[in-house]
């Protein structure tokens, strides 16, 4: 992976490289580079499939990081490109006219994040919460507990249980190791 860092680094101004594994690597680059190193990827270094569009609320930071997984098959090699973003007002390119299938994987994250997409096809439409009026669900500063008990009556005959305790006696009745 450090071959294809240093081709890429020749051309991109890229940032930190974490090597998780032989044939995995995720790389940060700096949103302004993204689209120009993700044609790149997929026209010059054989990275011909978007694997997965996902994103990670770093709340601590006041960020989110959208990762591009991409596949290259015929090496079988991954390749994790991050991009960091402020929380507030989050807006990314669209990158359906690379991938088409992103076009899905950005829907999800507008609804889930609260990041948008301007001019991806449907991504203002509802993925999966329809009709939701709260706060991302996927944000950090999403109170679960707070929506179930606002929106969920009590249900009679139901009790909370500590999952690590009901599952120790569950597993170990006699109260063995």
């Amino acid at each position: 992976m450090q071959n294809l860092f240093n081709r890429l680094k020749a051309h991109f101004p890229l940032g930190e490289i974490t090597e998780q594994r032989e044939n995995l690597a995720f790389i940060t680059v700096e949103r302004a580079q993204l689209r120009a190193l993700l044609l790149h990827m997929r026209d010059i270094e054989g990275y011909t499939h978007l694997v997965l569009l996902t994103a990670v609320d770093w709340i601590e930071d006041g960020q989110l990081q959208l990762t591009y997984l991409l596949n290259n098959r015929a090496e079988a090699r991954d390749v994790g490109l991050r991009v960091l973003l402020g929380r507030d007002g989050t807006v990314m390119d669209s990158i359906h006219d690379i991938w088409p299938t992103a076009e899905t994987y950005q829907r999800e994250l507008r609804e889930m994040f609260g990041i948008d997409f301007p001019g991806s096809p449907r991504v203002n439409d509802d993925f999966a919460l329809e009709g939701w009026v709260d706060i991302p669900p996927y944000r950090r500063d999403f109170d679960t507990l707070a929506f179930s008990e606002k929106n969920f009556t009590h249900r009679d005959g139901r009790e909370t249980r500590d999952p690590r305790q009901h599952m120790k006696q569950k597993l170990y009745p006699d109260g063995g190791a």
